[in-house]
């Protein structure tokens, strides 16, 4: 929370751009950082490891987010529904 904290000071003094940032785009898989392509302001080190102790405990989400916000709030089940697994 330090460090999301930090991330946002960095935000409303005007040393982070405001639409390409760590905190908006985060999280970064693997794919998105090792790519040959990186478009945004700040470094893939940044991206990658926001703290120090990641270096040795790093998870690494599969994808980034799903649709901005609106795709991390409403996830979408694609399972079957509970009456499919009460009649097995």
């Amino acid at each position: 929370m330090i460090s999301i904290h930090g991330e946002i000071q960095e935000i409303i003094e005007g040393e982070a751009n405001e639409l390409d940032n760590v905190l908006k785009n985060a999280p970064h898989p693997a794919h998105a950082v090792i790519s040959d392509q990186w478009d945004h302001c700040y470094s893939r080190e940044k991206a990658v490891y926001p703290l120090e102790s990641l270096r040795a405990h790093k998870f690494w989400p599969s994808i980034g987010r799903i649709d901005n916000v609106h795709g991390d709030r409403n996830l979408v089940c694609t399972c079957e529904s509970v009456s499919f697994y009460e009649s097995k």
